[in-house]
Formats: C-alpha cells, structure tokens, sequence
C-alpha cells in the first residue's frame, strides 16, 4: 500500500484537496455546459452538438463519481462510516465514460479543457482509491528516486 494510506493526516489533507478541485471544477462544467458554453454548442454541426452533450454528461459523471468517492472517504475518516465500507464494489470510485480524442479535437477550447480537467481528476482519484485499498502499490516518483539514491551510496 503507498506509504501516504498509512498516514491518516496526509491521506485526509489529499482527499480534501481532491474535494475542493471536484467542486470547483464541477461548479465551472455547470456553469459552461448550461449557460456559457451555450453559443458555442449552438454553432457546431449537428452531429458535433449531440457529442458535446453527450461529452458534458460524462464530465457530470466523472465529477459525480469522484464527488461521491470522496464523501465516503471523509465520512470513514470522520468515524461516520466503517473502514470496511471503503471496500465495498458500491462505495468505490465508478470506471468513468471513455471520450473520443478526434471528436474531441473539434470542440471548443473552453469545452476541451473542462473535459481533460475531469479525465485527470478521475484518473488521479483512481490512483488514491486503488493505493488504499492495497490493490497496487503506487509509489512516490520522489519516494522512488530518494531510496536508489540511497542505495547508491
């Protein structure tokens, strides 16, 4: 298991950092998808327009996925819920929805960095979910490079 599962202060400190990220970035995809993205949407050929609503509910399920993630984490944290809850195939983090890169290369700007954002931030939760529960060890590049060095000398 990566060495930051088995320190609770760290592991807290970086679920709550994934937390605020998800809502803000959620706040910001709401508020693109529904109003500002809008004109944008509507200037697109038609078969673009249904893939760009199509890729702003994968952005929404991505982001809720994480979200709920998250509030699970911080409920065992909190001694709300049982640590073993944390293994359980409903309470883990939900595989999110493949985007089409080429499709995706003809979206605006705004549309194309809102869709990476939760791509990354999904992959990154993933990355926590699978290190605390012990199903592969992920290992700090730093960590990594610290204990050649000192095996060096």
């Amino acid at each position: 298991m990566a060495e930051y599962a088995h320190d609770p202060r760290l592991q807290r400190r970086l679920v709550d950092s994934f937390y605020t990220e998800a809502m803000v970035l959620a706040d910001e995809a709401r508020h693109y998808f529904d109003e500002g993205g809008r004109a944008e949407r509507e200037a697109l050929p038609p078969m673009e327009r249904v893939a760009f609503s199509c890729e702003s509910l994968k952005v929404t399920t991505r982001l809720m996925h994480v979200i709920s993630w998250l509030l699970t984490q911080r409920a065992i944290a909190a001694g709300e819920l049982p640590e073993t809850w944390a293994l359980d195939p409903a309470r883990r983090l939900g595989v999110a929805p493949a985007t089409d890169v080429e499709l995706l290369a003809r979206f605006p700007t705004q549309a194309r960095g809102l869709i990476w954002s939760s791509v990354d931030l999904h992959r990154r939760v993933a990355l926590l979910d699978t290190a605390l529960t012990g199903e592969v060890a992920v290992v700090s590049p730093a960590r990594s490079m610290l204990d050649r060095l000192a095996t060096a000398f």
